[in-house]
């Protein structure tokens, strides 16, 4: 079948109300050829197979040659057995008809299913997907190559249209997941959720801070008919069809997904907590320049200073370093995941300030990637080692840069903080290299979990976090 029977992408027509948009149409050749694929024909052993593995049914024929596999076979296409191995005792292989030839595929099982990636509950699911892949990838192997070239995700042109009424919406309520209707070729509907639809109207919304960041793609099972939303084209077969970003929700197939730029919009609803969440994922899904934790926490410790009383907030006595109950500063922990920016972190509830400064630095040190990233861990220590002070200031202004964008701002913003936590020394002995000691550790974590290489660097830890702090105008 030539690859011009396939509908692309149609410009069509598009009313003043976003909500009567036609959005692109779907193409349907690939999933006309999974309903063309050759259906599986499970041929019965006539006799009881001694020693049959408890997994396998009645297709099971014990020890048997290949030619007499292929004999049981009968040519008929879509038919499958499954044999001993002859060679290897103990082995089993699954053998299967297609395109006129037997093929031979050595057969696993650790509770599912399988002869590669994908894990089957049922032999009979195994050969149905085996089939379709098969048959797809035999018939349109040239489409396939070429699905990425005019891909959909390039060209939404319906994004513009649907900017302001979806900015609006998002704006109102960042929780409400859209739906829009899809129609095939012939015109089935499908619904969907649109995360394109979402990625548009975020990225052209005015007040949203632009870090770039990746897709965090996972194989994915679709249920009923799902086409991607990179190439427009079906995802075949039965299960792991394709991937889906558990941040932002877009479905791709797998080989789409490396085409994909980075520019994930993530969706709060499919972000589950605060703590322990990637820190640009958190920022994008928020839509804030800073994690919410670390401007709240921040923005509620200056203000208990603003009261000028002697030994509170910024005044306070070994401030960052001393600890707060383990008990209080979980259950500030808790309010952010459960209510987010509406936490109620006020002296009324938790009068110590220990307990504020605790729960900032577990949000630190509970971050899948730390502040100072793994990738710029060697490159920070490797500057702190540099014994001239302004090559070394140099060279961590370098290595700043590499950072992504949400950690730089983030470490900006604490770094312009602790410098004020500094100012008041004289009341809460907290100098630069005091609090290096304290936020070495947190900021920064050496890329293995050597307990020998964090011990080794813990003076190099502290030393870039007191030039960060002692230097905070000068680099950022």
């Amino acid at each position: 079948m030539a690859a011009s029977s396939n509908s692309s992408l149609s410009g069509s027509s598009v009313s003043s109300d976003a909500e009567e948009y036609q959005p692109p149409i779907w193409k349907s050749y690939l999933y006309q050829l999974q309903q063309e694929a050759p259906r599986p024909k499970r041929i019965i052993c006539p006799r009881e197979v001694e020693n049959r593995p408890k997994y396998y049914g009645r297709e099971f024929h014990g020890i048997i040659s290949r030619e007499q596999a292929d004999e049981l076979l009968g040519g008929v296409e879509g038919a499958y057995i499954l044999r001993e191995s002859q060679r290897q005792p103990g082995c089993y292989t699954l053998a299967l008809r297609f395109g006129n030839q037997t093929l031979n595929y050595r057969l696993f099982h650790d509770g599912k299913h399988f002869v590669g990636e994908k894990r089957f509950e049922s032999i009979h699911d195994l050969v149905t997907d085996g089939l379709i892949t098969l048959y797809i990838e035999t018939k349109a192997a040239e489409y396939i190559s070429k699905m990425t070239t005019n891909p959909i995700y390039e060209h939404i042109g319906y994004a513009t249209l649907l900017r302001e009424k979806v900015s609006r919406r998002l704006s109102r309520s960042k929780n409400e997941s859209r739906k829009t209707s899809v129609t095939n070729e012939e015109h089935t509907p499908v619904e969907k959720i649109s995360s394109l639809v979402r990625r548009a109207a975020l990225t052209h919304n005015d007040n949203h801070f632009n870090y770039e960041k990746t897709h965090n793609f996972k194989v994915h099972t679709f249920r009923g008919p799902h086409w991607c939303e990179y190439c427009a084209n079906f995802m075949w077969g039965l299960i792991a069809q394709g991937v889906r970003c558990s941040d932002c929700g877009l479905n791709v197939h797998k080989q789409c997904s490396k085409h994909v730029p980075n520019d994930c919009q993530p969706d709060l609803k499919r972000i589950k907590k605060v703590y322990c969440c990637d820190l640009t994922t958190l920022v994008k899904a928020h839509n804030t320049q800073r994690p919410m934790v670390v401007d709240i926490c921040i923005r509620e410790i200056e203000a208990r200073g603003l009261e000028n009383i002697p030994y509170y907030g910024l005044k306070s006595e070994g401030l960052y370093r001393v600890s707060g109950f383990t008990e209080h500063i979980e259950d500030v922990k808790m309010a952010f995941d459960r209510d987010g920016e509406k936490a109620d972190i006020s002296a009324n509830i938790y009068p110590d300030i220990n307990i504020i400064t605790g729960a900032l630095k577990l949000y630190f040190r509970d971050l899948p990637i730390p502040v100072i990233t793994y990738d710029t861990y060697s490159k920070f220590i490797e500057a702190a080692k540099i014994s001239n002070a302004d090559e070394r200031l140099e060279a961590v202004h370098e290595v700043l840069m590499l950072l992504p964008p949400a950690h730089y701002e983030t470490l900006r913003y604490l770094m312009i903080h602790l410098k004020k936590v500094t100012l008041n020394e004289k009341d809460n002995f907290m100098n630069a290299e005091n609090l290096g000691i304290v936020f070495g550790p947190t900021l920064m974590r050496p890329p293995e979990d050597s307990t020998l290489t964090t011990l080794r660097d813990m003076r190099y830890q502290k030393l870039i976090v007191q030039i960060l702090i002692e230097n905070e105008d000068v680099l950022f």
